[in-house]
């Protein structure tokens, strides 16, 4: 399960950063397609799909925002799932689509797969031991998807907080939003590829040294670029604060999470105080779900197969 909700919470950040050249919605659950004024709603599907919150709720158990992630590469386009920030880090699209296929069979071209991911991040934070929220629906589904705005606007794991900063303020989150909505890293795994400059102790001072041998060891085998370490070692299956205690004690496994408390003050002192009251973290990070989950491009569909376009 701990994978899947990396999943469903990597692809709503990435999708929102993705999208960061489209216009900007004039309030948090209202979003323009093609000029026409959409609202996200609560209990869309109360009517229509009653049994889609059900559905969804019991794969994301059994497993243990606009979908253009998901699409596979076409003659038109290359898609998101290989750009440098995805490629070998997004798992699980076989759950999205098993999800999809028994949505289809019960209220056919109904429910958006990006309403699926939506629904899908809520309820593994829950499952996980993390807050609960009320998820507004009605997004639609991309027409296409982008490799190179995947590849330009996603933050790196080497990003600084002023790069951090900047890639989500161009879609209309804030400083606070981007270092709750970070603490998404207290689950899932990552390359040793992608946290090069820690293992080189490039970072000085900031990096626990027992951490630090235990990252060079793992990453010294023969395979050891594609070998897999936990964003948070302590508690690596469930949805706490611990991701914040880590970063304190210098135990932060990208650079991009590192740099939170040792680059900048403001940031720093977001972490002490989710480092202190999980419930604090538990809050913010809610809304920042919910004001990420509100941003949507231009045009749509609800597909009828995640990874291609209706034909």
């Amino acid at each position: 399960m701990a994978n899947y909700f990396v999943l469903c919470l990597v692809i709503l950040l990435k999708l929102s950063l993705a999208f960061a050249n489209v216009p900007k919605p004039n309030t948090l659950n209202e979003t323009c397609l093609d000029d026409i004024s959409i609202v996200l709603q609560f209990n869309l599907y109360k009517d229509s799909c009653p049994e889609a919150e059900p559905i969804i709720f019991s794969w994301v158990q059994n497993a243990g925002c606009d979908g253009s992630v998901l699409l596979d590469d076409t003659g038109d386009f290359i898609g998101e799932k290989t750009a440098p920030p995805n490629l070998n880090s997004l798992r699980g699209f076989e759950v999205i689509d098993a999800i999809k296929s028994e949505l289809e069979s019960v209220c056919p071209e109904t429910v958006s797969c990006a309403d699926i991911l939506a629904l899908a991040a809520r309820d593994s934070v829950v499952l996980s031991g993390g807050p609960s929220w009320e998820v507004p629906m009605g997004r639609k589904d991309s027409l296409g998807a982008s490799k190179a705005a995947a590849t330009n606007n996603i933050p790196g794991p080497n990003s600084t907080v002023p790069i951090l900063v900047a890639k989500f303020q161009n879609v209309g989150l804030s400083f606070n939003d981007m270092v709750a909505l970070s603490g998404a890293h207290t689950m899932g795994m990552a390359r040793c590829s992608t946290f090069t400059g820690r293992l080189q102790g490039s970072n000085g001072a900031d990096i626990n040294l027992d951490f630090l041998q235990s990252l060079q060891q793992l990453c010294s085998e023969s395979d050891g670029n594609s070998r897999l370490a936990h964003l948070d070692l302590v508690s690596p299956a469930t949805f706490d604060n611990q991701y914040y205690i880590n970063l304190l004690s210098g135990e932060g496994l990208l650079p991009s999470d590192q740099t939170l408390v040792t680059d900048d003050y403001q940031t720093q002192q977001l972490v002490l105080s989710y480092a202190e009251d999980p419930m604090v973290f538990f809050e913010d990070f809610k809304n920042s779900m919910l004001k990420m989950g509100s941003l949507t491009g231009n045009g749509g569909e609800i597909r009828r197969n995640c990874r291609v376009i209706n034909q």
